[in-house]
């Protein structure tokens, strides 16, 4: 694909993107990301393009792809039987089943292999793979995929093979949201399979699954393209039509080795997940002439990564709390080079895991990456099967239960209020509107609760103690470390509504916060002792805020949390006189993009600065609606203009407010 078209596919790409944010935000989320104007402009672009073009991305606003729900999925056999390949981990074999031809190296793709099949321009019919005879047709679910082209240029039938996968950062954001251990994904290609059949293709489409192109089966009808005879033109010649198409390298018997090295390297930084490589000769003609035995066809050979496996001690088995009350088992071993890296530690994920390898203290083990990533315990060489459980939680020291479902013994702390499980709390504690805390993401914090390194919030003002360790953890280092510290020393200092909001008081936004520490002048003592009637009477503060207000503030453990942070932090007093109340008990909405505001969050607390007040819906309380694009037809406007309330620009706001 030539320069011009790669700029015109990441335009689509970009369109698409775009346009789907504003609709979304406009139908589902009750508000406008960008003018009605703009988003024609955009849509109009987007349209000639794919005219220009002939390709249609699978996700395209132009498109209305209906969410279906099928009873079962129906079976098909495939026109071709689809055979695996045959597998080495040897390079020099690679070599030697190369001679003197040239081929394709590519990844070997861990997810669900899709046939898709297009008529006359368009996306037609798509089956898995299924036992390589017969298939399950999920073409609906491929429409929802995040990348496949609905509509190509070429007019013709096209057959072609992919693989469908969901990528590490996706599959760590489901998994995240699955509250119940035993309901989270293994590893991305479970998730990917479920993800491609499921009966209610709505679902597929919330798993941005992905689709990479590897195989062209035929192509027939309309106007034929010339592949040169070369599986590598063939590639080139889908990326063309619209494919995404596996990452690939022009190979010989000469330079294959460097090749698999640069793909050995690169797979650690790769988002999505491989097990290996795909060799295949470039030379069509003379690699269908080479025919298939039973098993496996002749013209191509999968390489699979060479496990390096290293000998070591087991020193001690770390016990680490989640937010949901498991407590995973962590292997600490005598520190191996494996891959390049040195690793000291593996997890086991569960009693039952530890049980089959039978693994007590001093055991010596060998160790091995999954997919030359992951960690893993390959074998227990003495078995010596030695090893007690914790009777008590590594975090509140709660007794510990064990549980089992489906056949797997797993450890769990007993105890409601352990610590571990308040995850959320310190998540919220530190994000942006709260202490805005940088470094340390929820998973990192999941990893210090689970090592005892933090019980309580004030415990966040003091990890330099745990300096060596929290270096020594996955994804940190030293300068990860000084930039979470110096952000936690930055956030000593914090406002009074900052740090209200920080509590994770239930129904207490950023906005409430502020309209408490207002009434009462920031005067944290009494705020803390504010009583039910006097809270109802703030303006925006309502029965249900003022009653789990002040539970909140009457409850022991929380003063004792409070009382905590106070030695730590330092509120920084506004001063109110200074602030000119301006927009004292008005109203406003915002609505679209702005010009003079670096984006509607700093107008919004432009406007609570000066007293005003900021709704995310139009109503008769409403004073103004604040909207550049004023003569446009949106909901809000015509809300606006139904209740007689006043639309004006952000230049007008300006104008009239200051």
């Amino acid at each position: 694909m030539n320069k011009e078209n790669q700029e015109v596919m990441y335009r689509m790409k970009e369109l698409t993107k775009v346009l789907n944010k504003a609709s979304k935000a406009y139908y589902q989320d009750a508000g406008e990301i960008m003018s009605n104007f703009e988003y024609d402009k955009l849509y109009d672009e987007l349209v000639e393009l794919e005219k220009k073009t002939g390709i249609t991305l699978s996700n395209s606003p132009t498109q209305k792809v209906g969410y279906e729900v099928l009873s079962e999925l129906p079976k098909e056999a495939h026109a071709t039987k689809m055979l695996s390949l045959d597998k080495t981990k040897e390079v020099a074999e690679l070599q030697e089943w190369l001679g003197t031809k040239e081929g394709v190296l590519s990844w070997k793709l861990d997810g669900l292999t899709i046939v898709l099949t297009y008529t006359q321009g368009k996306l037609s019919k798509a089956v898995t793979r299924g036992n390589g005879e017969v298939g399950e047709v999920i073409t609906n679910n491929a429409k929802v995929f995040s990348n496949v082209p609905l509509e190509i240029p070429y007019l013709g039938d096209l057959v072609l093979r992919g693989e469908a996968v969901i990528t590490y950062s996706e599959f760590k954001r489901i998994n995240e949201e699955i509250a119940d251990v035993e309901a989270k994904y293994k590893n991305p290609r479970n998730l990917c399979s479920g993800s491609v059949r499921q009966l209610n293709n709505k679902i597929t489409a919330q798993r941005n699954v992905h689709f990479f192109a590897f195989s062209l089966v035929s192509c027939q009808g309309g106007e034929k393209p010339d592949f040169k005879n070369s599986r590598e033109e063939q590639m080139i010649w889908l990326e063309k039509q619209g494919f995404e198409v596996v990452e690939r390298k022009k190979v010989n018997r000469d330079n294959i080795a460097d090749e698999v090295t640069w793909f050995s390297k690169q797979i650690t930084k790769n988002d999505f997940p491989s097990d290996g490589l795909v060799l295949i000769l470039d030379d069509i003609s003379y690699g269908q002439s080479l025919g298939t035995t039973s098993k496996f066809p002749r013209d191509s050979i999968a390489f699979k990564w060479q496990d390096e496996i290293a000998e070591s001690k087991l020193l001690e088995i770390e016990w680490s709390a989640s937010r949901t009350g498991l407590i995973n088992p962590v292997a600490i071993f005598e520190p191996v080079e494996l891959e390049g890296t040195t690793v000291s530690r593996a997890s086991l994920h569960n009693i039952s895991i530890m049980e089959g390898l039978e693994l007590g203290i001093g055991d010596t083990i060998t160790i091995y990456k999954a997919n030359m990533i992951i960690p893993q315990i390959a074998e227990n060489l003495t078995r010596s099967g030695n090893m007690n459980y914790p009777k008590y939680c590594p975090v509140c020291q709660g007794k510990t239960i064990i549980k089992q479902e489906n056949d797997v013994k797993m450890l769990m702390c007993d105890n409601p209020q352990c610590s571990a499980k308040q995850i959320k709390l310190f998540v919220h504690f530190m994000s942006r509107d709260a202490m805005n805390m940088e470094g340390l993401s929820e998973a990192t914090i999941e990893k210090m609760v689970g090592n005892g390194f933090i019980r309580d919030l004030a415990d966040l003002f003091h990890l330099e103690q745990y300096r060596e360790e929290i270096v020594s953890m996955e994804g940190f280092g030293e300068r990860s470390f000084e930039k979470m510290l110096a952000s936690i020393e930055k956030a000593r200092k914090v406002t009074m509504p900052q740090f209200l909001y920080s509590l994770g008081i239930t129904n207490i936004g950023l906005s409430n916060a502020k309209l408490i520490c207002k009434a009462y002048h920031n005067d944290l003592n009494a705020i803390m002792e504010a009583d039910y009637d006097t809270l109802v009477e703030i303006d925006g503060i309502g029965p249900v805020i003022a009653k789990s207000f002040q539970g909140f503030m009457q409850d022991e453990g929380k003063k004792k949390m409070i009382e905590a942070l106070l030695k730590e932090v330092e509120i920084q007093v506004e001063t109110e006189e200074l602030v000119e109340q301006s927009m004292e008990s008005l109203q406003f909405v915002i609505t679209g993009s702005v010009e003079r505001f670096a984006n509607r969050k700093e107008l919004k607390e432009h406007i609570e600065a000066k007293g005003g007040k900021v709704t995310g819906s139009v109503t008769s309380k409403t004073n103004y609606l604040i909207n550049n694009d004023n003569l446009s037809n949106s909901t809000k406007n015509k809300k606006a203009k139904e209740l007689g309330i006043s639309i004006i620009t952000e230049q007008e706001f300006l104008d009239m407010f200051g």
